[in-house]
């Protein structure tokens, strides 16, 4: 129920944003709006995509990239209005301080799910809750929570109880290999690139299935079909001016 009400706000938030791009271009085009000085408003998009971010997210470390977003966009639309000056030289270092956040509050929350305290991440489904092996050991990939800006990320997971988790990507990309997982029921493995590309990997006994909205980007899945559908992997999120491909 919590991921059907994330991916309903998501899919209201694209269809507003759709629908003002489109109101500005008819307004354009009927000659009552100069697009010329509109197009100063170009950064933001990036408040757009922070907000996107947010909505989606089940992690803080999700939740900072997000905000971080919002933050970069903001200070780019009030330089575009004149309002103050702000270089590159400002925003990189705001940028890095977003992705340290994110680490740090990354790392703790995983801290606390192993520890005892709160889970990393919602409980799985009832289906197969009795039959999942609390194994130590693969705990720290059984749920995943990867984030790369502006660079490249490359893992391998080996885990016998795989129930997925989230992907942020932003002007980077990022490879997830789950070639040596099994998956006991369903999981759920949401993304989100801005600027960039995932690449997924899974078994040929996996049975694979997108819902997402890519925007000017595109999702692909090159899965065999499997005889069966024991194993269940749902892919969810937006890809924005990149892409997604699933594959064996």
């Amino acid at each position: 129920m919590r991921q059907r009400e994330y991916s309903a706000a998501t899919q209201i938030a694209i269809g507003f944003c759709v629908i003002g791009f489109g109101l500005l271009f008819l307004l354009d085009n009927l000659g009552w709006l100069d697009i010329r000085y509109t197009i100063h408003f170009w950064p933001m998009a990036f408040i757009f995509f922070g907000v996107l971010k947010i909505l989606q997210t089940r992690h803080t470390s999700g939740a900072i990239v997000g905000g971080g977003l919002i933050l970069v966009g903001a200070l780019m639309t009030m330089r575009e209005l004149g309002l103050f000056y702000i270089g590159w030289n400002t925003l990189w270092p705001v940028m890095l301080i977003v992705v340290g956040l994110s680490v740090v509050f990354r790392s703790a929350s995983r801290r606390r799910g192993f520890g005892g305290g709160e889970a990393p991440s919602s409980p799985p489904s009832p289906s197969f809750r009795a039959a999942r092996p609390m194994m130590q050991d693969a705990a720290d990939d059984t749920v995943i929570n990867v984030t790369a800006v502006m660079g490249g990320f490359t893992r391998r997971v080996t885990t016998p109880d795989f129930r997925g988790g989230e992907i942020t990507v932003v002007m980077g990309g990022c490879e997830l290999d789950l070639r040596d997982c099994s998956i006991n029921g369903d999981a759920e493995l949401n993304v989100f690139a801005v600027f960039g590309g995932i690449e997924i990997r899974v078994p040929p006994d996996w049975s694979v299935s997108l819902h997402g909205m890519p925007i000017m980007g595109g999702f692909e899945e090159k899965t065999a079909t499997p005889p069966n559908n024991a194993k269940r992997l749902r892919v969810t999120g937006s890809v924005i001016m990149g892409g997604l491909e699933v594959r064996n």
